[in-house]
């Protein structure tokens, strides 16, 4: 992926030097198994961590610490991410939506941070919380995603950042409200697929994003669009539960399988159109 030299966004939230330090009062062991789980698997849990039942959401401070190189770098690729995104889903507001683009601001942190949803740490993987309209990072994720679960390259990196921007792009429509309204009425079974349904349309917002970077910045390399297909396959619930030595429990997924997450990327990547992304009205997902 060609980023280097290239226009930032000023949309950075950039608290790595602020003290940080674990999460407390995040309910109990419940919750501690959930932070535990994250951070085995490399999984998004803001969903859960969102749930009043079991987000205290409360931060024990300690010393920040000085920006590596390797932060720096780290950050300076977000940031150019993420004025890509501003740029094009300004664009397909515009020309697919009738109304203009809010952009998300997106939060660098390192260690732990506090969002509205509650007490955010490496272990919750990257994530966006409606209620402040931030997306939070901690960068060490792209090493987790790269060394542990095998997903290497900038572009798997990329493909991180556009599904968080993908859910505030869902948040704009109206879309993210609905769906986790409903979710908080419904059994956990229920709510687990609607979960689905959410993220399996982020994947085909990010594979529209990625679509438009192509034409518009030339930005996209060969082996890119494989390095985010690489990416959508390894963080499939069904990939995620063998690698952890557990049965395969369909009725537990939250993000959908290696096939579906690469299967809506694609389908984005290939239209460009947020028509073919409705993953709500599908039954085949």
């Amino acid at each position: 992926m060609k980023w280097q030299g290239r226009r930032g966004s000023r949309n950075i939230e950039d608290r790595r030097r602020m003290s940080v330090g674990k999460t407390a009062g995040v309910g109990g062991i419940g919750a501690l198994v959930i932070v535990l789980i994250g951070a085995f698997m490399g999984v998004d849990v803001s969903s859960l961590l969102n749930n009043p039942t079991i987000s205290g959401g409360q931060i024990q401070t300690g010393a920040g610490g000085e920006l590596t190189e390797a932060d720096k770098r780290a950050g300076q690729f977000v940031s150019v991410t993420l004025a890509d995104t501003e740029e094009i889903w300004d664009s397909i507001f515009r020309e697919q939506v009738g109304k203009p683009y809010k952009p998300v601001t997106l939060v660098l942190f390192k260690g732990a941070t506090q969002s509205a949803c509650g007490g955010a740490n490496g272990a919750t993987g990257p994530f966006y919380c409606p209620g402040d309209k931030k997306v939070f990072l901690d960068t060490a994720f792209f090493s987790t995603l790269a060394r542990q679960m095998g997903a290497k390259g900038d572009f798997a990196a990329a493909y991180v950042v556009a599904h968080e921007v993908a859910h505030h792009v869902q948040d704009e429509l109206g879309i993210l409200s609905k769906a986790n309204q409903i979710r908080r009425q419904v059994s956990t079974e229920k709510s687990n697929a609607i979960s689905v349904r959410i993220e399996l349309q982020a994947d085909c917002y990010s594979g529209i994003w990625a679509r438009h970077a192509k034409e518009r910045f030339g930005s996209i390399e060969r082996g890119d669009i494989a390095e985010a297909m690489n990416a959508a396959k390894q963080i499939g619930d069904d990939t995620l539960q063998r690698n952890a030595g557990r049965r395969v429990m369909p009725h537990t997924f939250t993000h959908g399988t290696s096939e579906q997450r690469q299967r809506w990327f694609r389908t984005g990547f290939e239209s460009g159109d947020l028509a073919t992304c409705d993953t709500f009205g599908t039954d085949n997902l």
